[in-house]
């Protein structure tokens, strides 16, 4: 009998706390002060930077996800490569199967840079710019005398003012998040198209 007694006291706490788990949760999740969740056009800004909590529960950024429906350019060329559209300021991550994994948005250079296929040449963790800004995740594809072209991003995440540079530069800033994904993605030798 004390069997019993004592697995019908275990059953009836355990049906007591599955109902206390289960209303909690609802109340949870009727909440009025319940943050909303982000719309795209929330979770990032204008210049492709994604605001807080701009990553899902695996930790993959959503911004990064969603702007990578924006189609790749045509006559990019074709396998793993970095497609930059000066006329858009923007850039994609292409796998080797032709399909972007990332895309974002970038502040130019305030060199001009020509049309072509060129490859990523050198790289630097962390470095000074040319106009003086300490950037971080340096991936460099082309040079002319005196200028050097390659994505950064500001480690104090601000963005450049060409107006209030005169000198011509060939860094071509990036968010940090998008300057995290650039790294890793462009190791040395990856084709870097740059299209009209």
């Amino acid at each position: 009998m004390a069997r019993s007694s004592a697995g019908a006291v275990v059953a009836g706490l355990t049906a007591a706390a599955l109902a206390a788990v289960g209303f909690l949760a609802f109340q949870a999740q009727a909440a009025p002060d319940r943050p909303a969740r982000a719309s795209a056009s929330a979770s990032t800004g204008k210049t492709g930077e994604k605001a807080e909590g701009g990553k899902d529960a695996s930790g993959k950024d959503k911004a990064g996800q969603e702007k990578a429906a924006a189609p790749v350019p045509a006559g990019s060329g074709t396998g793993q490569r970095v497609v930059y559209a000066l006329g858009q300021k923007r850039v994609w991550l292409v796998g080797a199967d032709g399909k972007a994994t990332r895309t974002f948005e970038v502040t130019p250079s305030t060199a001009e840079l020509k049309p072509a296929t060129y490859v990523v040449t050198s790289r630097a963790p962390q470095v000074v710019g040319s106009d003086g800004t300490p950037v971080e995740h340096v991936v460099r594809f082309h040079s002319l005398p005196g200028i050097v072209f390659g994505f950064s991003a500001a480690v104090d995440g601000s963005k450049p003012t060409p107006a209030a540079n005169a000198k011509k530069t060939g860094g071509i800033r990036e968010a940090r998040a998008d300057g995290d994904a650039m790294w890793a993605f462009a190791v040395r030798g990856t084709k870097v198209v740059v299209v009209q």
